[in-house]
């Protein structure tokens, strides 16, 4: 299959570039990634003249910026508009989702609360009634191996004496990016159309989970700074979605810590 991952500069889309297994084009912002194409999601002129010369049988959208409706969101519906026939796998996020102690399961509608949240909830809605055959797959805290991920990298700064607090009320289900690679290639060539929920089966507090990636790296977790926060519990359920899956979603203690 000949596919084109957005977003390849970051740290999902880099672990999509190793994995392998298909003919990978790489498309990227501004960060330069050989062998790639740069590529302005915003401008659906851009997505449109990529993806004719690109001509993908499969596209992988992880472009995403926090803080940027028009990437999140509008590069989203642009990616899917111009897709054709390609089959597109949409990485979205549990932020579409508000607190609560219940798991969310993958048939639940977007409720968020945050402008990056509702940005992702957009984005969902407008590729569900644009491109009914697209995968969305939610998913939550991506950790890496290397300290490349913004989790690991806040640990080593916080636990150097940095400012900053760990949350002990902010709970997610944190997954390991070469399990989320997996899982997201098993999608692209699977008949899996609509929503999926690809985290981790363990729900951490940010602060546990920090502790954990301290422990990993030989830091000490006790010089981690705690606190309550406001209450944020968002668990995703990706049981429905690990059935259909042979990549096993690990839980983050077993693979920080194994």
């Amino acid at each position: 299959m000949r596919l084109l991952v957005t977003g390849a500069a970051g740290l999902l889309g880099r672990e999509l570039l190793r994995t392998g297994g298909h003919e990978v084009i790489p498309a990227y912002h501004s960060q330069v990634v050989a062998g790639g194409v740069q590529l302005d999601v915003r401008r659906r002129d851009a997505v449109r003249d990529v993806i004719r010369s690109v001509r993908p049988d499969g596209i992988i959208h992880t472009a995403y910026k926090q803080d940027d409706w028009r990437t999140t969101a509008h590069g989203a519906v642009n990616v899917a508009l111009e897709a054709d026939d390609a089959r597109l796998v949409f990485v979205s996020s549990d932020a579409v989702f508000g607190p609560r102690e219940a798991a969310y399961t993958e048939n639940e509608l977007p409720c968020p609360i945050t402008p990056y949240g509702a940005a992702k909830a957009a984005a969902e809605t407008a590729i569900r009634a644009v491109m009914p055959g697209a995968v969305i797959a939610r998913t939550s805290l991506i950790i890496g191996s290397d300290g490349h991920s913004e989790e690991e990298q806040r640990v080593r700064r916080l636990a150097a004496g940095e400012p900053g607090v760990f949350y002990t009320g902010n709970i997610r289900c944190p997954v390991h990016v070469s399990d989320l690679a997996s899982a997201l290639l098993e999608l692209l060539v699977s008949e899996v159309i609509g929503v999926t929920h690809v985290a981790g089966p363990e729900a951490l507090s940010r602060f546990d989970l920090g502790r954990l990636i301290a422990i990993r790296d030989g830091l000490d977790p006790q010089t981690l700074p705690s606190a309550p926060g406001t209450p944020s519990d968002i668990r995703l359920d990706s049981r429905g979605t690990q059935d259909v899956l042979k990549t096993r979603l690990r839980p983050a203690s077993e693979f920080l810590l194994s």
